[in-house]
């Protein structure tokens, strides 16, 4: 089997120590993690970690299983690239000097759909959001002029098929109300 980029969702409560039992399901296997995310949840005290890593299939179904008997979990689910709507921001230091030099810099932000989210005497913060193929294209091109910073943050996803999560979510609710 060939290895694929998946996206893993895991739904827990929010404790103490389970960021280190979530990633020693991973260390365990000798998986690396290519980004991870955390944030709230739709649903009032159930926190998301969004997991990005490349194994087979065999794999990742393993791992899902693995996590979803830790304490604390309640659910996880993995997805192929194409059943997410994903992003990432990235986060650029340039010299404010680059920008003296014509309309080079003004156009290459244009051109990549990026914004200016500071001036500064000695630098410029730029903003991307998309891909990271996108935020590594612009990246490449400030490398070029010159870049003092650059940050990119983990995968931010949300799931196309609406039947499976919305499903659990709602058994999620009922067990609440309980």
């Amino acid at each position: 089997m060939q290895k694929q980029e998946f996206t893993i969702s895991v739904f827990t409560e929010n404790k103490t120590g389970l960021m280190t039992r979530v990633v020693s399901v991973f260390t365990r296997r000798h998986i690396n993690i290519d980004s991870l995310t955390t944030s709230k949840s739709s649903m009032k005290g159930i926190h998301r970690f969004t997991i990005v890593i490349q194994v087979t299939e065999e794999t990742v179904r393993k791992l899902v299983a693995q996590l979803d008997k830790q304490v604390d979990v309640l659910k996880a689910f993995y997805y192929h690239n194409h059943e997410v709507v994903y992003q990432e921001i990235a986060l650029y230091k340039v010299p404010t000097e680059a920008f003296s030099n014509g309309d080079q810099v003004e156009e290459l932000i244009r051109a990549h759909n990026a914004r200016i989210l500071s001036v500064e005497p000695e630098y410029i913060v730029v903003e991307k959001t998309g891909h990271s193929k996108e935020t590594e294209a612009l990246l490449k091109e400030f490398d070029k002029i010159g870049i003092y910073e650059f940050v990119r943050s983990g995968r931010v996803a949300i799931v196309k098929p609406m039947e499976q999560l919305n499903a659990y979510l709602k058994s999620l609710e009922q067990v609440n109300s309980i």
